[in-house]
């Protein structure tokens, strides 16, 4: 078992989320940085859609009562066990059972992925573990006193020693035209990919919320609700940009002007707030 000592401002169980249940209203939700959820599930010898634990901006405390290999990866934070000998990122690590791991404020990014060998074992909720805070779906967030489960040793190899660092990356995050791409002036498109946005701290699992030059639209009638996707860039009446994460609504009523791309979605959900983001057209 693993015990929640200390949950930080956010802590949830993640897995890559539960999909085909959109016609319910129901969103995959699933972790915010897919690529550092599979990535830390990878170093422990763990199916990527094993559970993990998300820890948004550090201050995770936990307790483990068995022997355990566990892994860190997304944004990098300092990590120590008692009496605080430092943890690596990007590793398999071993502990021994009745070890206390703490995680500090990450130095970069914002949500950092532990996994443990077996996966979390939360309970499994229209296919998936992962808690859903917009549906109120899965494991409510990580309170101190609680206790999550560890899966069966999925008995594999651990492939790797360790993961090289991530290299940081500032280059603008790609954007596809959005279906309501033509709904925008000219200035708008330009504004999009020429100015740089600031990330609000009211941004959350659910979107990443910008703030910089109004985007304005040249069709301004209203917009019967339609589908929205993970990374879709809606635009409300003031015209500052959103960026929908993996708890966000099965549809929306404003006008999707672009999506990001698939591959740069991480690096918006390890934006952190006051961090300014730039964009560019992939066509």
């Amino acid at each position: 078992m693993i015990e929640i000592i200390a949950p930080g401002p956010l802590c949830t169980v993640q897995d890559l989320g539960r999909s085909g249940w959109a016609h319910l209203g129901v969103g995959s939700s699933g972790a915010a940085d897919r690529s550092s959820h599979r990535l830390a599930n990878r170093l422990v010898g763990n199916p990527v859609d094993c559970a993990t634990l998300e820890c948004t901006f550090g201050g995770l405390r936990v307790r483990f009562d068995e022997a355990v290999y566990v892994a860190l990866a997304g944004a990098d934070c300092p990590a120590t066990t008692d009496p605080y000998h430092p943890v690596g990122h990007g590793q398999a690590v071993a502990l021994a059972a009745g070890t206390e791991l703490v995680l500090g404020a990450p130095r970069t990014g914002l949500r950092t992925y532990l996994a443990v060998r077996g996966g979390v074992d939360a309970p499994l909720i229209m296919g998936s573990r992962s808690t859903d805070l917009l549906n109120g779906l899965g494991h409510p967030p990580l309170v101190v006193g609680d206790r999550v489960g560890i899966g069966a040793d999925p008995g594999t190899e651990m492939p790797v020693h360790h993961a090289p660092p991530r290299p940081s990356d500032d280059s603008p995050i790609a954007l596809w035209p959005g279906p309501r791409h033509h709904w925008f002036t000219a200035a708008a498109h330009r504004a999009l990919t020429g100015a740089a946005y600031d990330v609000l701290g009211t941004s959350n699992r659910i979107g990443t919320r910008l703030q910089g030059v109004a985007l304005e639209r040249s069709v301004v009638h209203e917009l019967p609700s339609e589908g929205i996707i993970e990374g879709a860039v809606q635009v409300p009446n003031d015209g500052q940009p959103l960026i929908f994460l993996a708890d966000h609504g099965v549809t929306g009523g404003y006008p999707v002007i672009a999506v990001v791309d698939p591959a740069d979605i991480g690096r918006v959900a390890q934006a952190r707030p006051g961090e300014r983001l730039r964009f560019r057209w992939s066509r």
